[in-house]
């Protein structure tokens, strides 16, 4: 079994393209597959994880991979493996800056493959522009990294790979960074694609944000679950100088989206990607 490190639960930022609705995207987890033990849950709650609803799920990836992970229905899952080695939670900021995590991307040049094979995983023509304007928007800023797009089925190859899991409907699921490398997988759901260009651009943006090592800037406080926080867990959520420390709306990484999907960075993303990278 491959290992995968992700962290805490969170949701992807995003809503409907109008802005008089808000409507948190969530990858909708359809089939339960497990249970939590009391003690599991325990150790969820003590790294300040919100424990409703919390269910285990097997997430199988396109090379066979498979991993059982802690899920509520938002776009990162806490392994079930290893849980008890997952720190306690620290001490928050009260402030919602922009937040990484303690492992970054050492690659100078990131390969990135939007995934058009069969058995619904590949990207519709909307989810195919939607990732090209997201990477296009990381390239324009000048960052020590680049990443150099293709499209095609040889996932093997590529360091990021976007692709599409039934189960997500219109959100995604991802992971933080290890060894220096990116997070391999970037999986949005299959309803994504459908909601146009910009929606697929604000959601893949989002997900490869976390496959560098970005954090949700308002990861002690969810936007729209109650305050609810996610744990910092093992990777950590470090404040990234020079990013605001007022509620940045604005921001892709916000985990929740009350005025529309734009598929833009906020100023506070450009200067947490360009302090970092």
């Amino acid at each position: 079994m491959k290992t995968i490190k992700l962290l805490a639960l969170s949701a992807i930022v995003a809503g409907c393209i109008t802005s008089c609705q808000k409507e948190e995207v969530a990858a909708e987890v359809n089939e339960i597959d497990n249970v939590p033990t009391k003690e599991q849950l325990l150790k969820l709650e003590s790294m300040g994880v919100n424990t409703n609803n919390v269910t285990i799920k097997t997430v199988t990836d396109l090379d066979g991979s498979s991993e059982d992970y802690f899920v509520n229905g938002t776009d990162l899952g806490i392994p079930v493996a290893g849980l008890a080695d997952q720190p306690s939670l620290e001490a928050l900021d009260n402030g919602m800056k922009q937040y990484r995590t303690r492992n970054l991307v050492s690659l100078r040049t990131i390969t990135v493959l939007g995934y058009t094979g069969g058995g619904g995983n590949g990207l519709n023509q909307a989810a195919q522009e939607g990732l090209r304007q997201a990477v296009n928007s990381y390239n324009s800023l000048g960052l020590t990294i680049r990443m150099s797009l293709s499209f095609g089925t040889n996932y093997q190859a590529a360091d990021i790979v976007v692709y599409v899991r039934g189960d997500l409907g219109a959100g995604g699921l991802a992971g933080f960074p290890s060894g220096g490398r990116p997070y391999k997988w970037a999986r949005i759901g299959p309803s994504v694609g459908s909601r146009g260009v910009t929606y697929s651009k604000h959601v893949i943006a989002h997900e490869m944000g976390h496959c560098i090592g970005l954090r949700h800037t308002d990861w002690f406080a969810r936007s729209c679950d109650n305050g609810q926080n996610e744990g910092q867990g093992q990777d950590g959520a470090i404040h990234i100088p020079g990013t605001p420390t007022g509620v940045d709306r604005s921001s892709i990484m916000i985990s929740c989206g009350a005025f529309g999907a734009t598929g833009r960075f906020s100023s506070g993303d450009v200067a947490a990607l360009q302090y970092i990278y």
